[in-house]
């Protein structure tokens, strides 16, 4: 197997960024560093002959597909020395958002056609405001269907592709096509991240996420290894894994979440739309932004930017130790926004329960299957801290409003 120097972000929150212990060997170099093992392989090796392994390959190519799909619209954002183009609506997001929901339901229909896709949009949108056209030629860009002319018809076809539920366990896709928009509106150190995952008979069994934004820098001694994008695949029982989403290099790296196991210590994720003092941990610990400024008291809070599926990412990678969000009456918990992520940090080792402990139902939106109604709120943990915060939760929930 190939051994592979420790990661390092390459943007102005580097510090806050940098990974936590994994595993280690011991290196040859004066300086220890970090280090990964890596497969090289179209999908990582424990994964290879799983049982749903083509599923999972299908998966991993129609998300490498949207990424670049995601890559091309936003360039049309850019001036060529970076800056960002001034636009009074969010055309180009609402193009890379339909096109990538077609193409996605589009690639899994041929190989998968009894299979529902529980996404975010629907075509009715397209029709009303005459951004059909655009939409259709970005998939057809990006599209494996190179034998048959893909029509208007197919591509709206394709984004409806939804399913009805009942009571009991049910086997479909999940797909948020971009989780963090405002990240995908900003500039290039922003993170978005296209999300999809396979529910079979109501257990989550696979997850990719494609980060096309994300930066690691794997060697000092190599300047040309600086990875554009990532993909991060897990199948049940076979671990979550990585990979440069740009390029022909097909190593997978393992992912483990940190091995942080006292709160104070631990780098934390909240939702932009909550603070720290709405959280029933703000009672017990103060927080911080400032990696070199963190009290006795206090944690550390990662600006990690836009969207729920950026933070388990951050916490599978090992990245973060906690990601934290509270439900909120006035607005529902999407399950697009959560799923991948779950199995994701699950196969990294980490944990992801409600505010009482309990697994997240994915069925308790009977007919839609779009809902999550999580008691509290969510956690999403490295495991190790998970208990505790519980017990904090537990404790301060009624002093927090």
């Amino acid at each position: 197997m190939d051994l592979l120097h420790c990661s390092r972000l390459q943007n102005p929150i580097t510090k806050l960024l940098q990974p936590h212990t994994r595993f280690t060997v011991h290196s040859t170099s004066s300086s220890l560093c970090l280090r990964r093992f890596s497969v090289r392989s179209s999908l990582p090796s424990p994964a290879q002959n799983a049982k749903y392994n083509r599923e999972l390959s299908a998966a991993v190519d129609a998300v490498e597909r949207a990424c670049r799909l995601c890559v091309d619209v936003k360039r049309s954002l850019f001036t060529s020395d970076g800056r960002i183009l001034e636009k009074n609506d969010k055309t180009p997001v609402t193009i890379a958002d339909f096109g990538v929901q077609a193409l996605i339901s589009l690639e899994l229909g041929k190989l998968f056609p009894s299979i529902p896709l529980v996404a975010e949009e629907d075509s009715a949108f397209l029709r009303s405001n005459n951004l059909v056209d655009s939409v259709v030629n970005v998939v057809i860009d990006k599209s494996s269907s190179k034998d048959k002319e893909l029509t208007e018809a197919d591509v709206l076809e394709a984004i409806d592709r939804g399913g009805t539920f009942g009571p009991n366990p049910a086997t479909y896709w999940i797909l948020d096509p971009i989780d963090g928009t405002r990240g995908f509106l900003k500039g290039n150190e922003a993170l978005y991240v296209v999300g999809l995952a396979l529910v079979v008979e109501g257990q989550i069994v696979l997850g990719v996420m494609g980060c096309p934004n994300w930066k690691d820098n794997k060697s000092d001694n190599d300047k040309n290894t600086l990875g554009s994008g990532m993909i991060m695949v897990a199948h049940i029982g076979c671990g979550t894994w990585s990979k440069e989403l740009s390029g022909v290099a097909l190593n997978w790296y393992r992912c483990l979440v940190d091995g942080t196991n006292l709160v104070h210590k631990g780098r934390f994720c909240i939702s932009e739309s909550q603070t720290w003092d709405s959280l029933p941990l703000s009672s017990s610990f103060g927080s911080s932004i400032n990696v070199e400024n963190v009290g006795d008291n206090e944690v550390l809070l990662l600006p990690t930017c836009c969207g729920s599926l950026c933070k388990y990412l951050m916490v599978a990678s090992g990245r973060a130790s906690v990601f934290i969000q509270r439900a909120r009456a006035e607005r529902v918990i999407k399950v697009w926004d959560h799923a991948v992520g779950v199995i994701c940090v699950q196969e990294a080792g980490g944990k992801v329960t409600d505010w009482n402990g309990d697994e997240l139902d994915l069925a308790e939106d009977e007919v839609e299957r779009k809902a999550l109604f999580p008691p509290g709120g969510i956690l999403v943990s490295n495991s190790s801290l998970h208990e505790e915060i519980l017990e904090i939760i537990a404790s301060n929930s009624a002093i927090i409003s």
